[in-house]
């Protein structure tokens, strides 16, 4: 990598980096293809989230509704989110986090680690 002059070949940098900007962009576009589920309450609540995280569905089981108590279908719903998103994040680690490695390794700003 480094030719007798010691300095980098900046060709071979750029194409490394092209490359590496294309595989994240790929990688991105498979996330926003995704479907990740969460669900609380036993199923009563499922939630869909794509790997970015973005909400694309939601399903509420009749059996959750109680319109005495909306407090706690909300609190499945909130739950039924949570846990999707939090799969989405692991989704993300595990296709971006090699990427981030590669870039750095510290992370890269707006992605979540």
């Amino acid at each position: 990598m480094i030719p007798g002059g010691g300095q980098p070949d900046m060709q071979q940098l750029l194409q490394q980096a092209q490359k590496m900007q294309q595989d994240l962009a790929t990688a991105q576009q498979e996330l926003a293809e995704t479907p990740v589920e969460g669900s609380a309450g036993g199923g009563l609540v499922q939630a869909t989230v794509n790997g970015a995280g973005e909400l694309k569905g939601l399903v509420i089981d009749p059996k959750a509704v109680d319109p005495e108590d909306t407090e706690t279908l909300a609190d499945l719903v909130l739950a039924a989110v949570r846990d999707a998103t939090a799969s989405a994040q692991e989704l993300q680690q595990q296709k971006l986090g090699p990427l981030a490695q590669g870039l750095g390794g510290g992370g890269m700003p707006g992605l979540p680690f």
